[in-house]
């Protein structure tokens, strides 16, 4: 039987998702152009970086440029940060009034301490009241346009939120709510806890339920909806430099095991492209600037030099940077142990910055201070 006959489609409001893959918020990763790159080898739900609410309210010009949906883009998807109701209600109608926002997703999974340290992201959860007055609002201010919410396990071993939180986001009127099964403690360290998300998948029964985390090739997104029963996947750190990825994730959830390992020949033109679209989006000399932190994920693995590495992180404009590109040896191949490895970053475990007084009250409703939502975006 195909994995299609077992797995219905992703329902995320009025959006039928087949395959059931979600492209996870990355910060200065999931640009437009790096999710037209993705969308090109697959269908899914493609969402932005992160934007922090407050900065959207005040109109602040970085806020505004992460907002930017390329102009074929459908749905419209987008991730919001905040802590203050009534500021991400103000978001989340201002997303789809202004911007055509189709989906928002809201983030409680992130586990950076710019945004801990300010009771956000993955802390927010402890504060059972609040976080389902700030799912409330985003709902409210989004009309008729679905709201998701994406969550970690918890704060730390001592401190796991999850179990309440699903709950709660379902009542508060989330469309589907997605679990990366790490602790923010964990950050991005060890193995994910896939159990997790199947005792998720027991307690939010009336939305759809994501997993995400250690999904490295389209035989990890198939393992874990059949070991947890979710009804889709989140896909974060193992698509950095293989968009591919999803072609081969959109091949397994119609019952073909597809492994795409491409030669250089492929991976220098896919480079190649992305550089040119960043050029294009940004201008040529941020474009280039971008294109560095993506080389080492499009060469993991591959027998290349440390010296031509170099050469392309440092060049300083899109014909230096495609120079160096075409010295690459287009036959060189991916061994066959490195197509599953882990990409991007993997540090942790670190203890959870929390602002002082958070853990006095689970259930106050009390606001966490003027910094909460006060810094620029893309954390």
């Amino acid at each position: 039987m195909s994995v299609e006959t077992e797995t219905r489609s992703l329902q995320i409001g009025p959006h039928e998702v087949w395959p059931p893959v979600v492209l996870a918020p990355m910060a200065g990763v999931t640009n437009a152009v790096f999710r037209g790159l993705c969308r090109a080898h697959g269908a899914g739900l493609y969402v932005s970086e992160m934007i922090a609410a407050r900065g959207l309210v005040e109109r602040q010009e970085k806020t505004y440029s992460l907002a930017r949906f390329g102009p074929d883009e459908a749905p419209r998807s987008i991730q919001l940060y905040g802590t203050n109701p009534a500021v991400m209600h103000d978001a989340a109608k201002q997303l789809v009034a202004e911007h055509g926002a189709q989906h928002i997703d809201l983030n409680f999974g992130c586990p950076v301490r710019k945004v801990t340290r300010h009771g956000g992201g993955s802390a927010l959860p402890w504060r059972r009241t609040l976080f389902a007055q700030v799912v409330a609002a985003a709902v409210q201010g989004a009309g008729d346009v679905p709201v998701t919410v994406k969550l970690r396990m918890g704060i730390d071993d001592d401190h796991l939120t999850y179990l309440d939180a699903g709950p709660i986001a379902q009542a508060q009127g989330a469309a589907a709510v997605a679990l990366h099964a790490r602790t923010a403690e964990q950050a991005y360290s060890g193995r994910a806890d896939w159990t997790s998300i199947a005792r998720l998948k027991e307690a939010v029964t009336e939305v759809p339920v994501l997993g995400n985390g250690d999904i490295w090739t389209a035989a990890d997104a198939v393992r874990m909806v059949a070991e947890t029963g979710c009804d889709g996947v989140v896909v974060g750190r193992g698509c950095l430099g293989r968009p591919w990825l999803f072609g081969d994730l959109s091949a397994a959830f119609d019952g073909r095991t597809v492994n795409t390992a491409p030669p250089m020949a492929v991976v220098a033109a896919t480079l190649r492209d992305h550089a040119r679209r960043l050029a294009e989006w940004h201008g040529d000399h941020v474009g280039v600037k971008d294109i560095r932190k993506h080389v080492g994920w499009y060469l993991q693995g591959y027998p290349v030099g440390p010296a031509i590495r170099r050469r392309l992180v440092q060049a300083d404009t899109l014909d230096e940077f495609e120079a160096v590109l075409d010295e690459l040896d287009p036959t060189i191949e991916l061994p066959a142990d490195a197509l599953g490895l882990p990409r991007g970053h993997q540090h942790g475990p670190r203890t959870v910055t929390v602002p002082e007084g958070f853990w006095d009250d689970r259930d106050s409703p009390a606001l966490l201070g003027a910094g909460a939502d006060a810094y620029t975006s893309g954390g």
